[in-house]
């Protein structure tokens, strides 16, 4: 018989066994039509019982048979304890979607290749160099003239692509009132080629779209932007589109999938990388990437050498061009290092800012799973304890102790296929409810989730792995069940109990690890949020203005003064960029004609009245004065006044510095604030001078600017509430200003904890999810034990035992496991502070409160377990035990 017929009868078992009884019948007759006895016959035959078995086995694959009648057996053994299998199953579900959904982000930023042809064959040149405070810091940007030169240098083995950082911007289709937001990035007109793309609609950028600067303003857009924005209509190309002064026309639509190489980004909008015509030719300026396709059998070391030399030489000739920098930093300069770090699933500061945080999130979301499979073993263990004398039976009549492991972990199976069901569904949600909260709610992260094969076969071991944790020992456990002292009703529990109580341990340890590393993150959000920051953010709204052509610094105050008049407004004041925004300027400065010192200053170009608007404290000295401009005189902080007067009062005195032209400045410091964060949170404070926003040329004129932020103080609790009133009111004081962005204060704050507020909040949810399954573990055990030993303890009762006795001797062992668990649990925690030290901020591992709370928890954990059992113990009546026994 042909296994596909053996497999078929599986599926037929009625009709099998009529065909077997017809069959076995068939014989008997056939003997009895021959001549012998119907009895005679009978016993000729043998046992019709073993027959129909030796022909089921013949007719069947056996082993997938004995599957399917413990598949069945283990599904009415589920729906007949219909509580505790659904605690069990909810319980394995959170861990098994928390796993899942962890990989699936995990996959998804670092794992997951870009939709382009050949993503193994990408790579990104990298840089590595030591700051001046001696901390190891790396980059990825480059200027274009470097590019360029890279290019001529590689051309014939590899092909470099320029591309810029995804950047969100305001862009408007028709009317200039309606703004919409948009991620764009400049790239190498050639970069669709390079990559194997074809357009799904128009055309795509070439590389006669990026030869001069300014000369082709089009564009191309992804497939997803054209999906989500303009419903696939094919006639989105020719259609324009206005960013800031600049009119592009849309040529066509990219190759579904394919959304920019920064992951964690969608870019909308591709355009050439001359459109920045301002940067193209500015050897400061850095502002992209350079991926590099080498051509094949081209070795990527060697292209890496050749673009090494290259870049020496060209930065040591920009070096040339520095001014006020101090010699000992121009010793040996660059002392930087190149690399080509391999770009197949793209490149972003996203996977650079959460790669240890996503390791530490799965490695928490794994201790959880683990408790709960401890959990889930101790609940086997104890129904197998409960199910001994069916065990007993089982072996008796002959079943194989591999037979009964079989079964029992196919009763297993069930539970973790329909935990990961329910933890298919948690992931599916969860995954996508994290990624919108990494970024601000503004501008949200967007990676790709799709449940696939790599989602599906993850699932499918991971649930094979949970069977195996938490089924595998009870099962064992359970099939080397003695018969005969069971049948007489003598097993002896202790064995059994051991295993429990070791689980109890590895729980404790894991909960207290999970507990301890979730401490350290809600420290550190709370020392970030709640550290001082040296001003008020509270009803503050920043305007990001441009202005094209650039305008005198008379006609930004024009457009504050109409700003000022707008109804809701306290106050207006104007800044180069807003604090703590990431964006900065900084120069070595020199006090009494010394060199420059090593030290960076920052500077922050401000008007009159900003000071006050932030909240910031004058200790000593005046604001500036209208017709104050830069360079002149300047206001520093009291970092300033330590690093260069020794903390002595500044005002009156001077330092210098030169501009980036070389033109040499010189500063009257005319008052003395506050400290305050200027660009990150968890950077320590240097010193600052805040110098005017008018500035004039050597020759006294006014220069002309193109940008700037109005920084306004709102009346209202929600300055957003006046967001558009305050947009058109710009363009309309001055029709060329026009605002490219516009963020409150607070959430430019936030956004810098983004990341630890993410982490605090996992981190002490599943902290609490790791304490109700420890809990309810320990429970379990307790309340097992006690029912084992409730002869020993009604004997001990009928003997005068005291209560304290008999709850000593019931919880005495699982609390001993529970405090050696913690001790492990605390061992592993400082092992693992130091794998996320980095995520840590002015919060140690060894305070001692950070031992305390975790510990504290799991002792208050399981004493409120212990509680139900101990009362049920010292509840035992020793008369009626007794007589049960």
């Amino acid at each position: 018989m042909s296994i596909w017929s053996r497999v078929a009868n599986m599926f037929r078992g009625d009709r099998l066994n009529r065909e077997i009884d017809e069959e076995l019948q068939g014989h008997l007759e056939q003997a009895i039509a021959e001549g012998r006895e119907p009895a005679e016959a009978r016993r000729a035959l043998g046992s019709p019982l073993r027959l129909r078995e030796e022909s089921r086995d013949a007719r069947l694959v056996t082993w997938v048979e004995s599957l399917r009648a413990d598949a069945i057996f283990g599904w009415r053994q589920l729906k007949k304890r219909k509580a505790t299998s659904a605690a069990a199953i909810l319980s394995l579900a959170l861990g098994i979607g928390a796993c899942t959904s962890a990989f699936r982000l995990i996959d998804a930023l670092f794992f997951r290749p870009l939709s382009i042809a050949e993503p193994e064959r990408l790579y990104v040149t990298s840089f590595a160099a030591t700051d001046l405070d001696g901390k190891l810091d790396s980059y990825d940007s480059c200027s274009y003239p470097m590019f360029r030169q890279w290019r001529a240098v590689v051309k014939d083995q590899a092909e470099l692509i320029a591309i810029s950082y995804a950047e969100r911007v305001d862009l408007t289709f028709g009317s200039d009132d309606v703004m919409e937001k948009a991620y764009r990035q400049y790239v190498s007109g050639w970069m669709f080629s390079s990559f194997g793309l074809q357009p799904a609609v128009g055309r795509l950028l070439t590389e006669g779209d990026d030869l001069k600067p300014g000369s082709a303003p089009v564009a191309v857009i992804s497939y997803d932007y054209w999906a989500r924005r303009f419903g696939r209509d094919p006639q989105v190309v020719g259609r324009t589109f206005r960013i800031g002064r600049d009119l592009y026309e849309i040529a066509g639509v990219a190759e579904k999938g394919f959304t920019g190489t920064e992951t964690g980004t969608a870019t909308d909008i591709f355009v050439p990388t001359m459109m920045k015509a301002g940067s193209v030719n500015n050897s400061n300026a850095f502002w992209f990437r350079t991926f590099v396709r080498p051509s094949r059998g081209v070795a990527v070391a060697a292209l890496q050498s050749k673009m090494y030399t290259a870049y020496r030489a060209f930065e040591q000739e920009r070096a040339k061009g520095f001014v006020n920098f101090p010699k000992r930093l121009l010793e040996g300069y660059p002392r930087t290092k190149l690399s080509l770090a391999p770009a197949a699933t793209g490149v972003s500061e996203m996977q650079k800012d959460y790669r240890t945080s996503l390791v530490a999130l799965a490695v928490l979301v794994g201790m959880v799973l683990l408790i709960a499979c401890a959990n889930v073993a101790n609940l086997m263990a104890a129904q197998a304890a409960a199910r001994a004398r069916e065990m007993a039976l089982r072996v008796s009549i002959g079943a194989g102790r591999w037979r009964l492991v079989q079964m029992l972990l196919v009763e297993s199976a069930w539970l973790a296929t329909l935990a990961a069901a329910v933890g298919g569904v948690f992931a599916w949600w969860s995954a996508p409810a994290i990624v919108s909260r990494i970024n601000p709610p503004d501008s949200p992260a967007r990676l790709f989730l799709p449940v696939d094969f790599r989602a599906v076969v993850f699932g499918a071991a991971l649930t094979l792995a949970v069977v195996l944790l938490f089924g595998l020992a009870p099962a064992l456990r359970a099939s080397g069940v003695r018969p005969a002292g069971v049948l007489r009703g003598g097993e002896e529990p202790h064995a059994r109990r051991r295993l429990m109580h070791a689980l109890i341990a590895v729980q404790a340890a894991f909960c207290i690890l999970v507990l301890f590393v979730a401490g350290l993150f809600v420290n550190t959000f709370e020392k970030l949020t709640h550290q001082p920051l040296g001003f008020s953010a509270a009803r503050l709204l920043a305007l990001e203005a441009e202005a094209q052509p650039a305008q005198s610094p008379w006609y930004w105050n024009q457009v504050a003064d109409r700003l000022r008049a707008t109804p809701g407004v306290e106050a207006v004041a104007l800044a180069a960029w807003p604090l703590m925004s990431g964006t900065m300027s900084n120069n070595f400065v020199s006090i009494n004609g010394a060199p420059p010192s090593d030290v960076l200053t920052y500077f922050l170009r401000v008007s009159a009245g900003w000071t006050s608007i932030m909240g910031i404290p004058f200790l000593d000295g005046r604001d500036f004065r209208p017709g104050e401009t830069f360079p002149g005189v300047a206001i520093v902080n009291t970092t300033f006044a330590k690093r260069y007067f020794s903390g002595d009062d500044p005002v009156g005195k001077s330092f210098e510095t030169r501009t980036a032209a070389g033109i040499p400045a010189r500063f009257e410091i005319i008052g003395l604030v506050g400290d305050v964060k200027y660009q990150d949170i968890r950077q320590p404070i240097l010193p600052q001078a805040y110098v005017p926003f008018a500035s004039t040329d050597p020759k006294g004129a006014m220069e002309p600017r193109g940008w700037g932020t109005f920084i306004v103080r709102t009346s209202a609790t929600d300055p957003l509430a006046l967001a558009s009133t305050l947009r058109l009111a710009v363009t309309r004081a001055r029709p060329e200003f026009y605002v490219s962005n516009v963020r409150t204060q607070t959430a430019i704050n936030q956004s810098h904890t983004v990341r630890e507020r993410l982490l605090a909040s996992l981190a002490a949810f599943f902290g609490i999810v790791a304490l109700l399954l420890a809990g309810v573990g320990l429970y379990g055990v307790l309340d097992y034990s006690v029912l084992q030993r409730r002869k020993e303890i009604g004997i001990r009762l009928a003997l005068g035992a005291q209560a304290g006795d008999v709850v000593r001797r019931v919880t005495v062992d699982v609390f001993s496991m529970v405090l050696g668990g913690a001790l492990a649990g605390l061992a592993l925690g400082f092992a693992a502070a130091r794998f996320i030290q980095a995520l840590l901020y002015q919060v140690k591992p060894t305070d001692p409160s950070m031992l305390a709370l975790p510990a504290l928890t799991i002792i208050a954990a399981a004493l409120l377990a212990a509680l139900p059992p101990a009362i049920r113990a010292v509840r035992v009546d020793p008369a009626e035990t007794l007589r049960g026994e």
